[in-house]
C-alpha cells in the first residue's frame, strides 16, 4: 500500500502525514512479525525508504537529483541512471532519526538498522567533484558516521553497513 512492489525506485502512493502513518503501520507489522517469530533484534524492514541507498542520500546536500548520469552499477553488471554529486557533500539532516525513534519506542527488544556503506554509495552515484572514488568514499564515511552516532544515541543496538 506504500509503493508498487518489486519496482526499483517506485514512487510513494501516499504523501505527507498519510505516508508517515502508512510507513509507521508497515513498520509496526514488520516489528511484530519478527518479535512473534522469536527474533531478538528486529529491524524496521526498511519501510521508511523506497531505496536502500537513496533513502539515505535524499538527506545529503551536494547531490543533484535532476542531473542523472548513466553509469555501470555493481561492477558494471548493468547500467542505471543515477544522481550526480555536483558539490562537496554534507548531511542536511538525519535520514533515519525520526523513523528510528518511532521503532525504538515500539520494539520490545533490540533494534537494528541497515545503512549503505561508503563504497555501496559510490557504486550508485556519479561524481563530478571528488575525482577519486576513495576521496568520495571517505566523504560519505564521515557523514555516515555522523548518522550512526545519532542512531546509537537514539537506542539502536546494531547498525549494519552494507
Amino acid at each position: 500500500w506504500l509503493a508498487e512492489p518489486e519496482k526499483l525506485w517506485a514512487p510513494w502512493k501516499l504523501e505527507g502525514e498519510e505516508l508517515w502513518q502508512g510507513q509507521c503501520d508497515a513498520a509496526l507489522i514488520w516489528i511484530k512479525t519478527q518479535e512473534d517469530a522469536g527474533i531478538d533484534i528486529v529491524s524496521d524492514g526498511e519501510q521508511f525508504r523506497k531505496h536502500f541507498v537513496h533513502g539515505f542520500l535524499e538527506f545529503v546536500d551536494g547531490i543533484d537529483w535532476a542531473k542523472m548520469t548513466t553509469m555501470g552499477i555493481r561492477d558494471n553488471r548493468y547500467d542505471a541512471d543515477v544522481p550526480t554529486v555536483t558539490a562537496k557533500i554534507s548531511r542536511r539532516e538525519s535520514a533515519h532519526g525520526k523513523s528510528t525513534a518511532f521503532c525504538r519506542e515500539h520494539a520490545n527488544g533490540g533494534l537494528k538498522i541497515t545503512m549503505p556503506g561508503p563504497m555501496t554509495i559510490c557504486d550508485t552515484i556519479a561524481d563530478e567533484v571528488y575525482g577519486k572514488r576513495a576521496d568520495m568514499a571517505m566523504a560519505f564515511a564521515e557523514i555516515l558516521n555522523q548518522e550512526a552516532l545519532e542512531l546509537q544515541a537514539l537506542g539502536v543496538d546494531v547498525i549494519q553497513f552494507d
